[in-house]
């Protein structure tokens, strides 16, 4: 009996000894990670300051407390634990924890604070004399590396099942899941830029691309209407603007440049017809690719893509680079004392989308005055003005908002393009499955857009039949004065040309779902009407015509059912007038006893 008493105190001591020691692991790990997390983001604020010698500092602090916890996870008791029953998988989720903070730390973060000590960034920065795209190109594989060996970690992190744990373990597991998603994505983001970029921007030859200035106060599905058209080449990082032209200039293609049947059955054969309306479709790559095989057949000139901007965007990037002066004396003489010779972000969207269709009655000067202030910008953001931060930061909400676009005539670049917003894309890899769009087309044929404030809403319903329904709700308020009629320009109301009264607006309101949903119902102010139901890319399509005249307002509904995803409903909207944080309003969720 003393032998088994003796016995059981032994083990007894050696488990209380084993749980003690398992407790200071315990708390090495959490202390080192948490001090990691500390680190995170004065890393990020060293570098987006430039400060080289604290970012490798501190990368280099990173890696000490990852590696710390990581050796704790990796002690011979920890390992044995590991596999006992019931505590033994929150062990090991914990040392899983712990083994990819470290990768990130060392596969992942220190390669590129090394790659980003040895580049000079203010060489990167447009200027006068090009972009030095050596350094992005030699970047490349860490970038690329470090991307790799980020998503294997998160890829681990996933495949733990979290079914066992205990609190304690499983919050910062998902926690650590959803930094490293965030991570894996801005670092692929690099990577593909970085891979892209150089042959892009013509480091190898020069790449001509075909400049869309699109004119958001004649509303069209990606924008608006192209109108004034420009040739942006890229060589050696240098960009140049030449070339200029317009929608007017190119006229009618008859026959019309082929397109693809099924948007053609939607938005009719107007889209090859005039390069006005090749963005009927909100699909960019469709409507770029339109107007390239346009301007081949009218200038004799294959280009090897296509960029979009609005004026919005331009008024983001003067916001960076400051005002500029508009340099051509001939259209500052003939707006002398009637339109701002100096251009700024306060300014921009209401010159180009307002008052110059006052001042200016030649549709083709027009287009001129468009073509040179996208010109003088352009010369603004390549003659390396403005902090280079802020820079970023305006063509970034301009990309986020599809204000700017850009699609490659090179497959293989397009199908990097097609992951991301950048492409405009209504279907494919930077599609969501539970995307829903709200886009516009001007019935109007004039520029009274600039007068028409929406706002866009999904509305979130259970159905009777365990499906979920979704609404799109768009409220359109037309803001012309009352007397628009006779108070604003010809050229802005088309004085009823098109059938629709002076003053008054018309837009065609098309409404998308996701692929495995359909549309059913249209409503306006309340009431049930008629609706054109279509398919793009296996995407249910709803079609309405809309018209308001001043001072009136409507709201329609698209009720799309079906809705059987599980992810959160996103809205994309066409870009308009206003910024989108205006226009697109958070979901609203309709409470209803049928549990979806």
């Amino acid at each position: 009996m003393l032998a088994i008493a003796i016995s059981v105190a032994t083990l007894l001591a050696i488990t209380g000894i084993a749980i003690l020691w398992l407790g200071t692991r315990a708390s090495i790990i959490k202390n080192e990670l948490e001090a990691s997390t500390q680190l995170v983001p004065k890393l990020k604020e060293s570098i987006l300051k430039n400060q080289v010698a604290e970012a490798s500092s501190l990368a280099e602090q990173l890696k000490q407390h990852t590696a710390a916890a990581r050796r704790a996870a990796a002690d011979p008791l920890w390992s044995l634990a590991s596999a006992t029953p019931w505590i033994g998988s929150n062990l090991s989720a914990t040392s899983e924890i712990a083994r990819s903070a470290d990768d990130v730390a060392t596969l992942g973060v220190a390669p590129l604070v090394k790659v980003y000590d040895s580049v000079n960034w203010d060489k990167l920065i447009p200027s006068g004399a090009g972009t030095d795209l050596g350094p992005i190109r030699e970047a490349a594989p860490a970038v690329t590396s470090a991307a790799r060996a980020v998503r294997d970690s998160a890829d681990r992190l996933n495949r733990i099942d979290t079914g066992s744990l205990l609190p304690q373990i499983a919050e910062p597991l998902a926690q650590a899941k959803q930094q490293l998603a965030s991570v894996v994505d801005e670092l692929e983001t690099a990577s593909d830029a970085a891979q892209l970029a150089p042959a892009m921007l013509g480091a190898d030859q020069p790449r001509h691309y075909l400049l869309l200035v699109q004119n958001n106060a004649e509303v069209r599905a990606t924008g608006g209407i192209p109108g004034a058209l420009v040739v942006l080449t890229a060589d050696k990082g240098k960009i140049s603007l030449s070339d200029e032209s317009s929608a007017t200039e190119l006229g009618t293609f008859s026959p019309p440049i082929a397109v693809d049947p099924e948007q053609e059955r939607i938005y009719s054969s107007r889209m090859g017809t005039f390069m006005q309306d090749v963005n009927f479709t909100p699909d960019f790559p469709t409507a770029a690719s339109t107007a390239l095989k346009m301007w081949e057949q009218k200038k004799g000139e294959k280009l090897d893509g296509a960029v979009s901007i609005d004026p919005v965007a331009l008024g983001y990037i003067l916001d960076a680079t400051g005002p500029v002066t508009l340099q051509d004396p001939q259209l500052r003489a003939l707006t002398a004392g009637k339109l701002p010779a100096e251009l700024s972000g306060k300014n921009v969207v209401k010159t180009l989308l307002s008052d110059v269709y006052a001042e200016i009655k030649e549709p083709k000067v027009q287009d001129a005055y468009f073509s040179v202030v996208a010109k003088d910008v352009f010369g603004a953001l390549t003659s390396g003005k403005g902090e280079a931060k802020t820079l970023l930061a305006g063509v970034g909400k301009g990309v986020e908002e599809r204000r700017i676009l850009l699609w490659s005539a090179n497959t293989a670049e397009q199908s990097v393009l097609g992951k991301y917003t950048l492409s405009g894309s209504i279907s494919g890899p930077s599609v969501p499955a539970a995307q829903f769009g709200a886009y516009f087309n001007d019935g109007t044929g004039a520029k009274m857009d600039y007068y028409l404030k929406q706002t866009v809403q999904l509305v979130e319903q259970c159905g009777a039949d365990g499906y979920g329904t979704v609404k799109v709700r768009i409220t359109s308020t037309n803001t012309a004065p009352a007397d628009a009629a006779s108070s604003l320009p010809d050229y802005v109301t088309a004085r009823g040309v098109y059938g629709v009264p002076a003053g008054s607006v018309q837009t065609n309101v098309l409404a998308y779902g996701p692929s495995q949903a359909q549309v059913e119902t249209a409503t306006q102010d309340g009431k049930q009407v008629p609706f054109g139901a279509q398919r793009h890319d296996d995407r249910p399509v709803g079609t309405l015509s809309l018209q308001l005249a001043p001072g009136q307002s409507s709201t329609v509904e698209f009720t799309f059912g079906k809705i059987v995803q599980h992810s959160e409903p996103e809205l994309v909207v066409t870009p308009t007038v206003e910024s989108a944080d205006k226009v697109v309003l958070p979901t609203q969720t309709e409470s209803c006893s049928t549990t979806r």
